[in-house]
């Protein structure tokens, strides 16, 4: 009898370590996923760590992973006010749990393994192997640090029209000289996570 295939999840997060928005998460797996087939996928894609990619690029990959049913994602998302209740380590994990459990929704199974970036686990009963670097070596991983990644980008592009004075479009929220002297000037928006610094000084 054969051996039924074990349904493997790439978790990665993007957002940690900005000054304002949310935290988002992707959880993504291959159906019917074959080792061959993936590698390939990754060779055609030219699929990286995100951070080592152009908006470009990142856009390109995640356009051809929405247009590929072999390919399923959700995302998670923790915002600036609870980031400032629990701290954005607690944040982050609870961000990839709601990606997993809205994965295994969608595709009405649980995951046999989490593969994780990073040297930690998150709080949900599944196998997982945390993997340093791992949007580096996983292309599952990688993949979910794009999808993350682009949907942030296009969240923080949204808010830039309501908050213009920060430049959000641009700096996505991360720590910019730009968006320091932004909130000198203006001080802080709803958006931004007051537990951080600068803003936790005034």
């Amino acid at each position: 009898m054969a051996k039924k295939q074990q349904i493997v999840f790439g978790v990665d997060e993007v957002g940690r370590g900005c000054l304002a928005g949310s935290v988002f998460a992707c959880a993504i797996t291959k159906l019917k996923m074959k080792n061959e087939k993936l590698k390939t996928t990754k060779k055609n894609l030219k699929i990286r760590d995100s951070k080592k990619l152009s908006a470009k690029q990142r856009e390109y990959i995640f356009d051809k992973i929405k247009n590929n049913p072999k390919f399923v994602f959700a995302l998670g998302r923790v915002g600036e006010g609870v980031i400032d209740k629990i701290n954005i380590f607690e944040a982050t994990k609870s961000a990839m749990v709601r990606a997993v459990m809205g994965l295994e929704k969608k595709i009405g199974k649980k995951a046999g393994l989490l593969l994780i970036d990073g040297n930690f686990t998150i709080p949900i009963k599944r196998n997982q192997q945390p993997i340093i670097k791992g949007d580096e070596k996983i292309p599952l991983i990688a993949l979910a640090s794009i999808v993350a990644k682009v949907s942030r980008d296009n969240s923080m592009q949204k808010q830039d029209k309501k908050y213009p004075q920060y430049g959000f479009a641009k700096n996505k929220g991360y720590g910019t000289k730009a968006h320091f002297k932004a909130i000198l000037v203006n001080g802080h928006c709803s958006l931004h996570r007051k537990s951080f610094y600068p803003l936790k000084k005034g």
